[in-house]
């Protein structure tokens, strides 16, 4: 199905996920205002965006079943498959968000509807971000999801915890949007336009490889994205943010809003800046220097979740891994990790959410002990998160690392590679603890009393059943999602005339 996108229909189908979501998120905000009284008022508008957000996957699924592509000249929105498995992937990391809320909200004393309309407007700010082909566009997009994500980090009032959080993602993120937003400038002042295919054209046609103006902007807009993604140095928001917010909120920002950022950032300097090399080693650097501080410090944690969050530095390190070997397979392989990623990192907040009480900040590994014997099930899933965070043969996690290590070998980036696997190697030093506390430690005394308050709802048992049976399935017979990837891959268009010699 070729799409006009200079034709008003034509773009209203192109954007109908969007606007499906605009409208489920002007309906949950009329839902909220007319019913906010209780907690039977409040779980209302949570399936009504859980409707909302289903009805948005119907219409991605729609476009992508019947291969929607733009036609004629650049405009600005994507029409590929690339934005459609994204969408998708955000579209389910917010459901699944939406059923761990309602439990976890419930029991923190949380009377917030408006909750569910910040998660859909995130959301639809991610999809814009990640199908935008206009700079523009992108950072609107990305405007969209950061007001939202403010508001979330901060959406428990009682906490100064979670206040201290949202004023501190509010003003670095204000700040790197500015660095974005300046970068986005020079790259228009040195190409003329904000076209990310344009600007390759530009490029490319002018000569503008060595241009001041045009480096000085993509180095901008790369510490922008830096913060976004949280990649080192620019990663000193991420640990108190995620320790501060409530725990579905953190579960959301690692996953959802990190795979947002890496695939926008993918595709900018995959489509637009293809042909300047300075970045590359850039990136390189970056992705290095956030495997490494990301690991090491986290060896050095005790909270769980400071230590999920420092583990979700070392994961952005090992995504940039993909972002700067830049090549269709590598494309692909960002796609796996991310996909990988959102579903053990849901899981993992999701049982942390059980196990705690408000916010989860003083839930330390050795609290853990004893919990393979009094929640056999919790401490299996738990173990499993675990496990595929590390990267253990049989889980979704060593699909991911080993698509992206065949990746960077495949251009001879094996310095890279070893650097990610040894860096994995250290990951052991807190993730294996975790699962030592809960088989190998006696519970504390009296052990009869131990963990008989951690228990997961009904819809946050289902979400975490789902996800850790995805990571072992997946892990065994990854076939249809390696496919999946490889035919959404982001083919740079260096290669766009031969795609297969990257298969």
């Amino acid at each position: 199905m070729n799409l006009d996108l200079t034709s008003s229909a034509d773009l209203a189908r192109a954007l109908l996920p969007e606007l499906t979501l605009t409208a489920a998120a002007l309906l949950v905000l009329l839902v909220a205002a007319w019913r906010h009284t209780g907690a039977g008022d409040q779980r209302i508008a949570g399936w009504t965006t859980v409707a909302g957000l289903a009805a948005a996957g119907a219409a991605v699924w729609w476009l992508w079943w019947h291969t929607a592509r733009a036609a004629g000249a650049p405009s600005l929105i994507a029409v590929d498959d690339f934005r459609f498995v994204t969408d998708g992937l955000f579209l389910a990391a917010a459901g699944l968000t939406v059923l761990v809320s309602f439990d976890y909200l419930e029991r923190e004393g949380l009377l917030v509807p408006e909750y569910y309309v910040l998660l859909l407007f995130a959301t639809l700010g991610m999809m814009l971000m990640a199908g935008g082909e206009d700079l523009m566009v992108i950072f609107l997009g990305l405007e969209l999801m950061s007001v939202a994500v403010y508001v979330l980090a901060g959406i428990d009032r009682k906490s100064g915890a979670a206040a201290e959080a949202a004023l501190k993602y509010f003003l670095l993120g204000a700040f790197a949007s500015g660095f974005l937003l300046y970068g986005i400038a020079l790259v228009y002042g040195a190409t003329g336009t904000t076209n990310l295919t344009q600007i390759a054209t530009q490029v490319r046609s002018l000569s503008l490889e060595r241009s001041p103006m045009l480096l000085l902007g993509l180095a901008l807009v790369l510490v922008g994205f830096g913060f976004k993604v949280a990649a080192v140095p620019f990663h000193m928001w991420a640990p108190d943010v995620y320790d501060g917010s409530p725990t579905p909120v953190t579960g959301y920002m690692a996953t959802a809003v990190k795979a947002a950022a890496f695939a926008v950032l993918f595709r900018v300097l995959v489509e637009a800046f293809t042909g300047v090399a300075a970045w590359k080693p850039i990136v390189w650097w970056l992705a290095v220097a956030t495997m490494i501080a990301g690991n090491f410090i986290a060896l050095a944690q005790r909270m769980v979740k400071r230590m999920l969050a420092y583990s979700s530095i070392a994961h952005a390190g090992y995504v940039l891994v993909a972002v700067a070997v830049g090549t269709w397979a590598a494309s692909a392989a960002l796609l796996v990790y991310l996909f990988a990623y959102t579903l053990v990192t849901l899981a993992a907040f999701a049982l942390l959410a059980a196990l705690g009480r408000d916010g989860e900040r003083d839930v330390r590994i050795d609290d853990l002990a004893g919990l393979g014997q009094r929640r056999p099930w919790l401490a299996f899933a738990l173990a499993v998160c675990m496990l595929s965070l590390l990267g253990f043969p049989g889980t979704l996690g060593f699909i991911g690392k080993w698509y992206i290590l065949v990746a960077a070998t495949m251009v001879r980036q094996t310095l890279l590679a070893a650097i990610l696997v040894l860096t994995s190697v250290v990951s052991a030093g807190y993730y294996l603890p975790v699962i030592m506390a809960m088989y190998m430690k006696p519970a504390p005394e009296p052990s009869d009393q131990a963990h008989t308050g951690a228990r997961l709802g009904r819809s946050a048992a289902v979400v975490v059943a789902a996800c850790v049976l995805g990571l072992l399935v997946l892990g065994v017979r990854p076939n249809r999602l390696l496919d999946l990837a490889r035919s959404s891959a982001v083919v740079p268009p260096a290669s766009a005339a031969t795609p297969a010699t990257g298969r």
